[in-house]
């Protein structure tokens, strides 16, 4: 056992640099996780650009950690239930645990939160808040979920991406049997919508995607996408009248729209839902302003909801389909990286690594 941790820290936009830390000591209320593999959201794309703040200051990133607890004390064990060699997927937020929200299961409103994994300073003890670093501390508020240690890591550490689908398809868009969803944005999130959509019997999904997008439309056809549209380049289909056509002018009853700092999507979603249908708004603009047709949301008679994050009962419930094996999810994952190559690893989500099609992503620190 070292003195110190290895982590990833983003210093700048598009800076990365590795630095190492004090292991902290562990008291009797916390505990250390040692990260297997991080998952990489398009949100840490977006903030390794510049374009959205995930921390202040100095930050060690990474939103999706899973890994062996390692050190654990005596309560936090016991409040947790966990163990000294349990997997476990942690959430981002930190709640407080004794507010009216977190008492009222509306925890991720929590006004007393100070913490939260990717997203808190290398200034706050013990640092070491993020899931791109070799030891990650578990502060007595975190929240847990275990996962079966059989999976292999790139497989459990999906947790996130396809919670999301969980929530935003199922729980928020309320997708039922029968349904026709449509997916405006093919990445990870998009496709987890897909899967979550087919487990919760959805009668029609389509899925929209730029042209550079074929690898991931043609994952999501092989997932239970019924049909996908290409928005961009020479084949671009008007992704609303594609809708009337292949709905016979019913439109969709759930329409998620997933696609990150493009403000068209937003219109398309509200012209694509039935009247009377449901709307989630998930894709993250950076803080541009966006033109909304309230218009079409009150003669339309339309539900529009937003999407912040994944909640318990979203990571429960897609830590169980994966623990069901019942998709063969190792086909989204593309790339795995060591730390030393987080930088690049960010940059291969992003696209920005001439030849690699990236789907899922992942950094395992100890590789």
């Amino acid at each position: 056992m070292t003195d110190t941790v290895r982590a990833a820290v983003q210093v700048a936009p598009r800076q990365i640099e590795l630095r190492e830390f004090p292991r902290p000591a562990i008291g009797p209320d916390d505990g250390l996780l040692r990260v297997e593999a991080n998952g990489i959201c398009g949100s840490d794309v977006e903030a390794y650009r510049g374009h959205l703040a995930m921390g202040r200051g100095p930050t060690i990133p990474g939103h999706e950690p899973m890994g062996i607890v390692e050190e654990i004390g005596d309560r936090a064990a016991e409040r947790w239930g966990v163990q000294p060699g349990d997997r476990v997927a942690l959430e981002v937020i930190v709640p407080c645990r004794s507010c009216h929200d977190c008492l009222t299961g509306r925890y991720q409103a929590c006004r007393n939160r100070k913490f939260g994994h990717g997203v808190t300073g290398i200034d706050v003890p013990p640092s070491l808040w993020g899931g791109f670093a070799e030891h990650l501390y578990l502060t007595p508020g975190a929240v847990l979920h275990k996962v079966d240690k059989t999976l292999p890591a790139e497989l459990a550490v999906m947790f996130n991406p396809l919670g999301a689908g969980v929530r935003w398809a199922v729980h928020l868009g309320e997708v039922g049997l029968g349904d026709t969803l449509l997916i405006l944005g093919a990445g990870q999130r998009g496709l987890a919508s897909v899967i979550a959509a087919r487990a919760a019997g959805a009668g029609t999904i389509i899925v929209t995607g730029l042209e550079a997008d074929a690898h991931k439309l043609a994952l999501a056809s092989e997932f239970g996408a019924d049909h996908t549209i290409v928005v961009d380049g020479p084949d671009a289909e008007d992704t609303v009248e594609r809708v009337r056509e292949i709905t016979d002018g019913a439109m969709a009853d759930v329409v998620l729209e997933l696609t990150p700092m493009a403000a068209a999507p937003v219109t398309h979603a509200l012209l694509a839902a039935k009247h009377g249908g449901r709307v989630v708004l998930a894709g993250l603009k950076g803080g541009a302003e966006v033109p909304l047709r309230t218009d079409l949301i009150i003669n339309r008679a339309l539900t529009v909801r937003g999407a912040f994050g994944v909640d318990a009962r979203g990571y429960a419930e897609a830590i169980a389909i994966i623990e069901s094996r019942r998709f063969p999810l190792e086909k989204l994952h593309t790339h795995t990286f060591g730390l030393d190559d987080t930088d690049l690893a960010i940059r291969t989500l992003a696209g920005e690594v001439p030849g690699e099609a990236a789907v899922h992503v992942s950094v395992h620190p100890h590789l």
